[in-house]
């Protein structure tokens, strides 16, 4: 049975929330972290609270790099339980996810490289209201907390006017996540069987069996996850204008747009709907992933082998794919460019969290061989038309009978501009590590 009471909400729960702000913090005296978290803990609501209802919460979350868990006190033996990857952090690991040229860390603008990240605070809010009230209790908190300090923060917006779950391109987000066994939830059609709860939460059997090698004690690692941190600026006005490039007629652009995603901006998938957009299907949870590509589509006549959807989900196509599945969490931020508009320079874009189980078997095997390699499906010369790294020396290739069509020289439309790795601890670790002491840390 899951632990719906310890776990936090954000693992499980997804909230009707239009806005909000993270937190980037630093630790600079281990006593006044302790004392910030021991009153955030009680902030922070489990699966469990909102199970009945998410009006009125507060919508929290806390996690924390290996070097917070080192800054809060964490005992020597208990950071070196932690997966390598983990404890290196995602900066160290540019090469493996691919963040070179213009991604690399060195270039990223909101302290989310250095070692003196220690912690994030998630606020999630219905209104601007809401989220500005929430803020300005954290920073009455942090102002009785000496010690902890802002590294940086990031404000998020719905993008108008699509709204709720599309990014700034203007595709519909949010559509396929996978399902954990013991939830109560079903899968929509095509969205695949319930995945066992070990391949996203600490302490439970995954599609393998029983979990090994969890970091120790229990009490930290137990109903945690592993959270990737990435903010992607989207480059709204260089998308539109390659649209433009190579798209005679405005349905032409819309078409080729779709072929970059794999859906249509409006949700529908190419696979079921080719020739034209279908806002409908798009709209409908049970009829817009019920699909797959090794019968429907083998060729990628309909979805280019290459398309971001399918290298992020290759579905009937992939191997070991259970074991490969991701859940997303994230907002936009950044002000709407309207359509017309010249580009004005401004910042806008995703940041998103990846929650799994193991960081190097779920991240950043998506990073690395999905979204990166250019030989993904054999393609040679191609990676991820949207959130690939990009130096305009790519292709990306479009089946059509008889000739197929390949750009060349597919520009950046997405640049890396921050992230980390943050470990997810349950409720009863959040209050674990409050009781932590400066004499624990070598122990």
């Amino acid at each position: 049975m899951l632990e719906f009471d310890d776990i936090q909400h954000i693992l499980l729960t997804r909230v009707p929330a239009l806005t909000g702000r993270y937190e980037f913090l630093s630790f600079t005296d281990a006593a006044g972290a302790r004392a910030w978290l021991a009153a955030m803990a009680d902030r922070v609501p489990s699966v469990a609270d909102l199970r009945d209802s998410v009006d009125d919460k507060q919508w929290v979350s806390l996690a924390f790099t290996w070097t917070g868990l080192r800054a809060l006190g964490v005992p020597a033996g208990a950071l070196a339980s932690f997966p390598e990857e983990f404890r290196q952090g995602m900066a160290a690991r540019a090469e493996v996810l691919g963040d070179t040229g213009v991604n690399h860390p060195d270039r990223w603008n909101d302290g989310t490289a250095g070692d003196d990240l220690h912690a994030i605070v998630i606020l999630f809010a219905r209104d601007a209201a809401e989220r500005d009230r929430r803020v300005a209790e954290h920073r009455a908190l942090l102002a009785a907390c000496p010690g902890v300090e802002v590294l940086s923060s990031l404000d998020l917006e719905a993008v108008p006017p699509f709204g709720y779950a599309h990014d700034h391109f203007g595709y519909r987000d949010r559509l396929s996540q996978p399902v954990i066994e013991g939830t109560g939830e079903e899968p929509t059609p095509g969205s695949g069987a319930p995945l066992k709860a070990g391949e996203f939460i600490l302490g439970y059997d995954d599609e393998s069996g029983p979990p090994t090698e969890l970091p120790v004690p229990e009490v930290l690692s137990r109903n945690g996850t592993f959270m990737a941190y990435r903010r992607l600026r989207e480059h709204v006005g260089r998308f539109r204008d390659f649209l433009a490039e190579h798209g005679d007629t405005p349905e032409d652009r819309e078409l080729l747009a779709a072929k970059l995603m794999g859906r249509w901006r409006s949700g529908a998938p190419l696979v079921l709907a080719p020739e034209a957009d279908d806002p409908e299907l798009g709209a409908d949870m049970q009829r817009n992933n019920d699909f797959g590509y090794r019968q429907l589509d083998p060729h990628g006549y309909a979805v280019p082998l290459g398309s971001h959807i399918r290298r992020m989900n290759p579905r009937d196509t992939g191997v070991n794919m259970q074991r490969r599945r991701m859940i997303r969490r994230g907002a936009t931020y950044g002000p709407h460019l309207p359509e017309g508009a010249p580009d004005d320079g401004a910042d806008r874009g995703i940041a998103a969290f990846v929650l799994c189980a193991s960081l190097v078997r779920q991240f950043e095997f998506a990073q690395n061989v999905w979204v990166n390699d250019t030989s993904f499906h054999e393609l040679g010369n191609e990676r991820d038309p949207i959130i690939g790294n990009q130096d305009g020396t790519l292709d990306f290739k479009i089946p059509r009978r008889p000739i197929r069509k390949t750009i060349k020289g597919i520009p950046a439309f997405t640049t890396v501009t921050g992230g980390a790795y943050f470990f997810l601890p349950g409720l009863r670790a959040l209050r674990y590590l409050t009781t932590l002491t400066d004499s624990e840390v070598t122990a």
